[in-house]
């Protein structure tokens, strides 16, 4: 059975486990590498927990971690679903599901009328995962990515 479970500062170690094991299987997917959070302290990592008006959640399967996502408010009505992944043992299990539904569910919460999310070109499961759930391709120019040519493909979905 699949858990969704809020987290904050306490939570650190759990979402250290799980970020970690993200950056280093998905390396391609985030704007973070490995290197900037391998040897974080305690305190950033309570840090980002921390984040005001923010709303990070852990996926478990039978109690075990097998995936995380964040929202971040956007102004007045807008919010962004950041550092999503899911666990290769959690794949194929609703896991994405979950956690996108988690993440909506809070944006809808807190008055946001849009949620907004980036995905790297060629990540096809979650862009596919992203436009079962309503999100569509904005065309507009996403971030930079490390190689400092590509960049990201921004998705919108009305809430």
């Amino acid at each position: 059975m699949i858990e969704i479970e809020a987290v904050g500062p306490d939570d650190w170690k759990a979402w250290r486990e799980l970020r970690l094991a993200a950056l280093e299987e998905a390396a391609f997917a985030f704007g973070s590498q490995l290197a900037d959070w391998v040897d974080a302290t305690e305190e950033r990592w309570r840090e980002r927990l921390s984040a005001p008006g923010a709303y990070q959640v852990i996926a478990t399967i039978d109690g075990t971690p097998v995936g995380m996502a964040g929202g971040f408010p956007e102004g007045e009505a807008a919010a962004e679903l950041v550092s999503m992944w899911v666990a290769p043992a959690g794949r194929g299990k609703g896991v994405g599901n979950a956690l996108m539904t988690a993440i909506e569910d809070w944006a809808r919460g807190i008055g946001a009328t849009v949620l907004e999310l980036s995905v790297v070109p060629g990540n096809d499961p979650a862009h596919d995962l992203y436009e079962r759930h309503g999100y569509v391709d904005t065309e507009e120019l996403g971030d930079l990515m490390a190689d400092g040519v590509g960049r990201e493909i921004v998705m919108r979905k009305q809430l």
